[in-house]
């Protein structure tokens, strides 16, 4: 499960159009186990359950607005290959001018349909394919919800390192995994009307919605997989529980750009994940690749649980399709 990080100004569009949504699930290919990252959708389908994911930052409005979200999100399959996910998120912004009001809300419901289309367990290889859908007016306009949909056709893979030789053996623990995604408007351009103070006129101000390219990864080095693949370093069990890892999310407008531009914001978020047996938890840092991404680095946490792992033949389980192996990271 991902944040989605939301801006009220054109400066912050990175807020306002980064549909990756929360990352809703976990996947385990061959011996890999692909933990649910908290920038990125990771390649797998399972059922899972992300809450609270909390985040904290400076965003990239001018002047910068104090920006804190709290979001949820659930994931269900239909079957053992196809789920659907649907998140909230309430926003909270503060302006760093005492003078400036501030703004709370919800914004937009996302939804994802995502659908795994290959899976090679020799080379721990997987993609899947999905769209998201922003709905449009659920949100606040206050807090930067849009008034229309947005629907985002994504690609995600995941590939682990664990097919190379054994020379090569420390970076068997390493993996990546990326999404590509497109956000496509329903509306080209919002007009909005006004009244001159001074002259009374009719004022009308046009602005395009552009189209942008949705764009990140993550590489990770898994101490769980180095324990059980690779060797057993005798370390403490906490450590063993640890995947490292770096994420990227970036997002370019790429048409109807004529009052966006086409700048390329973002953050890069180092941190880790503690991964149990039906839970993990996870912190990030935000670091801001330019000052229209951000004014500082901020901070996101988030606690997962694997519902395919809690309740197996429940909840747990495809609506269509009979109970499947549970994606635990740990032997049983």
């Amino acid at each position: 499960m991902s944040f989605r990080l939301k801006g009220t100004s054109l400066a912050g569009l990175a807020a306002t159009l980064f549909p990756f949504g929360q990352s809703p699930a976990h996947e385990i290919v061959g011996n890999r186990f692909f933990p649910a990252t908290l920038g990125i959708d990771d390649p797998g389908v399972n059922d899972e359950l992300a809450v609270p994911t909390v985040d904290s930052f400076h965003n990239g409005d001018d002047p910068p607005v104090r920006q804190r979200d709290i979001s949820g999100e659930f994931s269900k399959r239909i079957t053992d290959d196809f789920a659907i996910s649907f998140g909230s998120t309430y926003t909270f912004l503060n302006p760093t001018d005492p003078i400036a009001p501030g703004a709370n809300g919800f914004q937009n419901l996302d939804t994802t349909f995502k659908y795994r289309v290959f899976k090679n367990p020799e080379h721990e290889f997987v993609m899947s394919v999905g769209l998201s859908v922003e709905w449009g007016g659920t949100g606040s306009e206050k807090v930067g919800a849009e008034s229309f949909n947005r629907y985002a056709p994504n690609i995600y893979f995941g590939k682990g390192f664990g097919d190379l030789p054994d020379t090569f053996s420390w970076i068997r623990p390493v993996a990546i995994t990326g999404q590509v995604g497109y956000s496509i408007p329903a509306e080209n351009f919002t007009t909005t009307f006004g009244i001159d103070p001074d002259s009374g006129a009719l004022i009308t101000d046009t602005e395009f919605n552009p189209r942008v390219l949705n764009w990140g990864g993550t590489i990770q080095y898994s101490m769980p997989y180095l324990k059980s693949a690779v060797i057993d370093l005798g370390l403490p069990d906490f450590f063993n529980h640890l995947i490292p890892l770096v994420e990227a999310n970036l997002q370019t407008p790429v048409a109807n750009t004529m009052t966006s531009g086409t700048l390329t914001t973002g953050t890069i978020n180092p941190g880790v994940i503690w991964v149990g047996n039906t839970f993990q938890f996870g912190v990030e840092a935000l670091i801001p690749i330019d000052w229209q991404s951000g004014s500082n680095i901020g901070v996101i946490a988030q606690l997962h649980y694997y519902l395919d792992d809690i309740d197996p033949h429940g909840i747990g389980k495809p609506l269509f399709g009979g109970s499947t192996q549970p994606a635990s990271p740990f032997p049983r």
